[in-house]
């Protein structure tokens, strides 16, 4: 009876090993995919921040260049020289005088 209680024994723990390396291979495999997943996403984001960055850099130029163009029509813009700019409705030929032809 020890003999055979002990054989069962051994089978018992052969099973009982297999299935924990069964389980520890598949735990690794889920942590190397979830290492993966995070650095796709890693590498997708930095891709977008270099975009938005580059984007950041046109809109900051595009911002200075309006800024100019502002400032260069100011000194010219009749309806900001006008000594009655208090009046609410400007007068339709100042306006136009200021739009783009």
């Amino acid at each position: 009876a020890y003999v055979f209680q002990s054989h069962e024994e051994d089978d018992r723990k052969v099973r009982r090993r297999e299935k924990n390396r069964v389980a520890a291979q598949r735990s690794r495999k889920k942590q190397t995919q979830k290492a993966d997943k995070l650095h796709e996403e890693y590498e997708s984001l930095e891709q977008e921040n270099t975009s938005l960055k580059r984007e950041i850099g046109k809109l900051t130029d595009e911002m200075k260049h309006l800024s100019e163009v502002l400032k260069d029509h100011e000194k010219i813009c009749p309806l900001l020289h006008c000594t009655m700019n208090f009046v609410t409705v400007p007068r339709p030929d100042a306006l136009t005088s200021c739009l783009p032809r």
